[in-house]
């Protein structure tokens, strides 16, 4: 870590985004660099979510939501989709407590459907021991995609009824995975790309976009700060005019 870093004071910041999404890119592409295999890359992007979680608990972030895995990527590779779920079982097992320890509280975002029911078990269970913790939230989206999340809200908003005249931004917010959080206020995306891939599509309608050619095995505490750094440079106006904000 970098003098910069070590000397860097969170105070600095004169505004911390409440809420950060990482589109966590880059795994494969880092694993297949080094001549390993892409579930290799996968395993240090693990590694690297304590280190982030971590920072962002010193830089005053309360929720982080991780873009684990989505809709989409069954498509990949069998083998690669077993080990990603084998991936984030041994995870679970290995690290809850020590998160719990920590004040972590574990939110999951996406569809149960099609997650084996082993899986969903230590799912339920991490959610259900870390309910009461504060200290930040790691909001893990699993299964998730911004468009199935929508279409999940509309369906369930036609089963409760909700006469259209009286559906309202806020309302219908809450029939969202996220339910209870905030709108984020920052998307950090690693690796280069420039695209949502389906991700937060409305909880990220006003939020400040950070890209980095990084892979997200080597996203470290110093490049959170440039994204910060960046964040505060930006004027938020959610509309309206300069003067007016």
């Amino acid at each position: 870590m970098t003098n910069e870093i070590n000397h860097a004071n969170p105070a600095a910041l004169h505004s911390v985004p409440y809420h950060v999404g990482i589109i966590m890119d880059g795994n494969g592409r880092w694993a297949q660099a080094r001549g390993r295999p892409r579930l290799a890359g996968h395993q240090a992007g693990v590694d690297n979510i304590r280190r982030i979680l971590e920072a962002s608990v010193r830089y005053g972030i309360k929720v982080l939501t991780i873009y684990a895995f989505s809709t989409e990527n069954w498509q990949r590779p069998m083998d690669e989709v077993m080990g990603l779920m084998q991936l984030l079982s041994l995870t679970i097992k290995r690290q809850l407590n020590e998160l719990h320890k920590n004040g972590v509280q574990i939110r999951h975002s996406g569809r149960m459907a099609g997650i084996n029911p082993d899986l969903q078990a230590q799912i339920r269970h991490a959610l259900e021991v870390t309910q009461h913790n504060d200290r930040i939230i790691l909001n893990v989206a699993f299964n998730y995609g911004g468009r199935a999340e929508i279409l999940d809200a509309v369906r369930q908003v036609i089963a409760d009824g909700i006469p259209p005249d009286s559906l309202t931004e806020e309302l219908f917010s809450r029939y969202l995975y996220t339910c209870d959080l905030p709108d984020a206020d920052l998307i950090i995306r690693t690796g280069g790309e420039w695209r949502l891939s389906n991700f937060l599509i409305w909880q990220a309608a006003y939020a400040e976009y950070y890209t980095t050619p990084t892979y997200w095995p080597d996203f470290d505490e110093e490049e959170l700060y440039k994204a910060l750094l960046e964040y505060n440079a930006r004027e938020r106006r959610f509309g309206r005019v300069l003067q007016q904000t």
